[in-house]
């Protein structure tokens, strides 16, 4: 499936979109334009704006208003993305050379913090002061979220509970908050955005869970970056720590996770990954991601019934399915 193949109703408003997101960019400076539209460029599939739309829907839906929180927060997790290349050194994103790579470090890091504060100038049109508390707790948040990654690289002792936490802090709170400020950009009553909140919060969790489970079991056409990135980079995915638990496999896998870390990730994860395929992670993995697929559908079931609750389940089935 394609972006927006999904999203019939909207594909107007996200075009639209699209076209605000080129333009937030654009600035003076020729080379901080050149690699802030480099990853713009290579698309994506635009879930939090998407997700802001929907959230409007439930209210007073007026696209000149959702607009200035539909951009800022795609542009929020495309900056974080340029920071995450720089800290996991990927060369690659979407099939496409990553700014590090094409660039160099500093400039990624510069051209990250650009499009941050490009965001948080259109936030400025928002006279709503619950929605730039949301946004900056948001952004402190997935702050905390990147540094406990870094802190648990290679660290096979993590706990399923400390993984979760980092997740929701990287990844699903910014999805949830966007089903969120969509709501009340639009007026929407409480009970409607607690439950978009709860909605988007477990959609971002499965869809993190499905993230880690790609990276292991996709192809480099599907993800667009080589399988296995993520253990040769240190970060021990969910899959990992189930495989870890098994008593048998345990022996094999910290020599493998080991033998990867002696090399800086420079070799081949093959090995590593035939057996956590061996084991239960992956299915342990999948339960877990369903778990939260269903807590998602709970929520969308008690929203009022309209065209937006639809494409809200036809997102989560396509979340649940799919194979990039």
């Amino acid at each position: 499936m394609k972006r927006l193949d999904i999203f019939g109703l909207l594909k107007k408003d996200m075009n639209y979109i699209e076209d605000e997101l080129f333009r937030s960019i654009e600035g003076e400076h020729k080379l901080l334009n050149e690699t802030s539209m480099h990853l713009l460029k290579a698309g994506g599939k635009r879930l939090r704006p998407v997700f802001v739309l929907m959230g409007g829907k439930f209210g007073n839906y007026d696209l000149e208003k959702l607009k200035h929180v539909a951009v800022p927060l795609e542009l929020i997790h495309m900056a974080s993305l340029v920071h995450d290349d720089v800290i996991d050194d990927a060369d690659t994103r979407r099939g496409e050379l990553t700014v590090k790579s094409k660039w160099d470090n500093r400039i990624a890091m510069y051209t990250g913090d650009y499009i941050y504060a490009r965001a948080l100038m259109l936030t400025a049109h928002l006279e709503n002061p619950l929605i730039h508390q949301v946004l900056s707790k948001a952004m402190v948040e997935m702050s905390i979220g990147e540094m406990e990654q870094i802190r648990d690289f290679f660290n096979t002792e993590q706990s399923v509970r400390r993984y979760l936490l980092r997740i929701r802090r990287k990844t699903a709170l910014l999805i949830a908050i966007s089903c969120q400020l969509g709501a009340v950009a639009s007026e929407a009553d409480r009970k409607t955005v607690n439950l978009l909140y709860r909605y988007g919060y477990n959609i971002g969790m499965a869809f993190q869970i499905q993230d880690d489970l790609l990276d292991l079991c996709g192809t480099e056409k599907q993800i667009g970056k080589p399988p296995g990135s993520d253990i040769r980079q240190g970060n021990i995915t969910i899959p990992v720590i189930y495989a870890l638990q098994d008593e048998e496999l345990r022996g094999p896998l910290l020599r493998e996770i080991s033998y990867i870390r002696e090399r800086n990730g420079e070799c081949d994860v093959s090995g590593a990954i035939r057996i956590i395929k061996e084991s239960k992670g992956i299915a342990q993995a999948e339960e877990l991601a369903d778990r939260y697929f269903k807590k998602a559908f709970d929520a969308l079931e008690r929203l009022p019934d309209n065209r937006a609750k639809k494409n809200l389940r036809d997102i989560a089935n396509f979340v649940a399915k799919r194979s990039y």
